[in-house]
């Protein structure tokens, strides 16, 4: 179980209300799409270090790492908050107060709980605590979409053998995710004769090409076994102008699933229609952008015990029992290596991955006392609980 936090903690919390939208505030102007984190990474590293932090690096994925003795023997617990926004703006994004909420670009989805985590380790160095184990504390890089989970890849790969649970902070309080939605992704492109439309009427045109194997790959049917099974073309182009005939057209197409035989039967289908549409001649490409793994052989015991506590332990601080739901997430490499895990955040709000996304600044108190609680579980204070 989760103990509350100690009198120190909770003056904390109260004292730093302020600080903490402020922090979000700096936080989410900072441009930080998939795989550009640079900047963001840089000011957490920065800010870390002139509070204290020792040993925090920028690793070569853009996760800022702030391990701690990560050699002990019983292993590590991985702390998890990412710094990538689903926006591709490279210029500061706007941030605004009203009406009791905080508006902005990925204010909530990811920043909010990187906020809170770095509050956390501004605590945990200013009072001296000590990790009863090994910790880890990473603010990872390229969680969104064609990010591909390149930050937390990374840290299971430095530190795989040595981790034994997680925690990515990761959404709000209403839901707690304890398990993997698998995806492939891909870039199709068909290539054509093209031409002018007039003069060349009548020659292949890549979108109309493109178009029939969109319409071939929506009539498949998703796998009835257990589970959730979705697809869906996201985004498509090509084409030069009105009067030309496309001689290229592209689409980004996904398949998601909770369940990993629906996963590999899917991924099979999207093949055979590739291939059927090659045996008529069509030139086509097919570039993998992203494979985020099901859920693997995690001990169904250790998940049911941390679910239990997080979902007691959010109730008792936030006042409602969270939900569980299988979704896409950091913790899926760690799911797929047999290590558990879980994934909830600190806050209310909505509008996630859209540009009016908000979060309510009620909420922030006892968010910021759960990740207190979660965090501190691990540390001891000269000997002491915190």
């Amino acid at each position: 179980m989760f103990e509350t936090l100690s009198a120190g903690a909770l003056a904390y919390v109260q004292q730093n209300q302020e600080r903490l939208i402020e922090l979000i505030e700096e936080l989410t102007a900072i441009p930080a799409p998939s795989h550009h984190e640079e900047k963001r990474a840089a000011f957490i590293r920065d800010w870390l270090t002139t509070r204290g932090a020792r040993g925090v690096i920028i690793d070569e994925a853009l996760n800022v790492v702030l391990p701690m003795r990560v050699d002990a023997p019983g292993g590590c617990t991985l702390f998890l908050a990412h710094t990538d926004t689903v926006f591709p703006d490279l210029e500061p994004l706007p941030v605004q107060r009203r009406d009791g909420r905080l508006y902005g670009p990925g204010v909530g989805d990811d920043t909010t709980n990187v906020a809170a985590m770095m509050l956390w380790c501004e605590y945990l160095l200013e009072n001296h605590l000590t990790p009863r184990e090994g910790v880890i504390i990473a603010f990872n890089s390229g969680e969104e979409g064609l990010g591909n989970l390149k930050g937390v890849r990374q840290l299971m790969e430095t530190y795989g053998k040595r981790i034994r649970r997680v925690y990515a902070f990761d959404g709000g309080t209403r839901v707690v995710v304890n398990g993997a939605v698998g995806s492939a992704r891909w870039k199709v492109t068909v290539r054509a004769q093209g031409g002018h439309s007039y003069s060349k009427f009548g020659n292949s045109n890549a979108i109309v090409r493109l178009s029939e194997i969109i319409c071939e790959l929506y009539r498949l049917e998703v796998p009835r076994r257990a589970g959730r099974t979705t697809y869906n073309v996201g985004v498509v182009e090509g084409g030069t102008s009105v009067n030309t005939i496309a001689q290229d057209a592209h689409m980004l197409y996904e398949i998601r699933s909770d369940n990993r035989q629906s996963l590999e039967e899917m991924q099979a289908c999207f093949e055979q229609v590739i291939c059927s549409f090659r045996d008529r001649g069509y030139d086509i490409e097919v570039e993998l952008l992203g494979l985020r793994p099901c859920m693997g052989e995690v001990d169904k015991q250790e998940m049911a015990r941390m679910s239990q506590e997080v979902a007691a332990l959010i109730e008792r601080e936030c006042g409602a029992r969270p939900s569980f739901e299988a979704a896409s997430t950091d913790c899926n490499i760690p799911y797929s290596m047999g290590v558990p895990g879980l994934c909830f955040g600190v806050y209310t709000g909505a509008g996630s991955h859209t540009r009016e996304e908000y979060i309510e600044l009620s909420s922030l108190p006892s968010g910021l006392r759960t990740m207190g609680c979660v965090i501190l579980h691990d540390f001891v204070m000269d000997g002491q609980e915190c």
